[in-house]
């Protein structure tokens, strides 16, 4: 596996690449890596000649200075886990390739209508931070195609459309969520868990599940099974942020009767981790 940092290192592969006319798939990352992660790559392997990585932990999507400072860097182990995984090259740029006049003074990414609800609502500017530094990626390292987690499944969305709107060369491929043997979706924040909170954890899911379940049964009450499952999971210790109903297509509020494919999403606080979940939900 090639290890770049700079601009120059990782365009000369490229255009090597190019030339022999291989394809090239991308994982954009923060490091942390987990078996989510590396389900991407494995999956990128069966989709193009040549897999790059990228770790970057991108400070413009934190909104919260202390939670930026305490995100796990774990670049030898990350190192260690992608040479296993037969990953190509790993681009490791430093903060200021990608931000060389600083954040205050990079111009932003915005895409309206997917940034400004769910985890957009509970966390300003963070979509905004993530678009730029993601459309900025996407021009680094000019790949034939990116691939995506369904667990960050509005980010997904996000980059959708802002791949759409901006007419990026470039095809997203969506991959389906790693979860635990006992349902607790993979995530570099569940290190923050203690013994007691990874325990009850896998509540989360289950709480999709079982509200998924009372859709397909008919309940059409949906604001009161919502209710039920955020009751359920703050008297479980959970700090519930919101658990919705949505159409998959675009996140809007989806209703009974009118919308058939759907997605149910929540976030909530569990000690200091803040956890986000998301199910789909066929009712066609």
């Amino acid at each position: 596996m090639q290890i770049v940092d700079s601009l120059l290192g990782l365009r000369a592969q490229i255009r090597t690449w190019r030339a022999q006319q291989m394809s090239i798939a991308f994982v954009p990352t923060m490091g942390n890596l987990h078996q989510g992660h590396l389900s991407l790559v494995q999956r990128a392997q069966t989709i193009a000649d040549k897999v790059v990585v990228s770790i970057f932990v991108n400070p413009l999507q934190f909104d919260d200075k202390a939670d930026l400072q305490a995100y796990p860097r774990t670049l030898q182990q990350d190192i260690q886990q992608l040479s296993e995984t037969d990953c190509d090259l790993l681009f490791t740029p430093p903060a200021e390739l990608i931000y060389p006049k600083g954040m205050a003074a990079q111009t932003k990414v915005v895409v309206p209508g997917v940034d400004d609800k769910l985890c957009g609502k509970m966390r300003p500017g963070h979509f905004d931070g993530v678009a730029t530094v993601v459309t900025k990626l996407f021009n680094l390292v000019q790949a034939d195609m990116a691939l995506f987690g369904e667990k960050d499944y509005q980010q997904l969305l996000l980059i959708r459309q802002l791949v759409e709107d901006l007419n990026v060369p470039i095809d997203i491929v969506a991959v389906p969520t790693c979860r635990e043997q006992d349902g607790l979706a993979m995530s570099s924040r569940n290190h923050y868990l203690t013994e007691a909170e990874r325990e009850i954890a896998p509540q989360l899911y289950q709480s999709l599940l079982n509200v998924a379940e009372q859709l397909r049964s008919g309940n059409t009450d949906w604001p009161a099974v919502q209710s039920a499952a955020v009751q359920q999971l703050a008297s479980r210790g959970f700090k519930p942020e919101y658990l919705e109903i949505c159409r998959a297509a675009d996140l809007e509020t989806a209703h009974p009767g009118t919308d058939t494919a759907l997605r149910i999403l929540l976030a909530a606080r569990l000690g200091k981790a803040r956890l986000i979940d998301n199910i789909a939900c066929d009712l066609a």
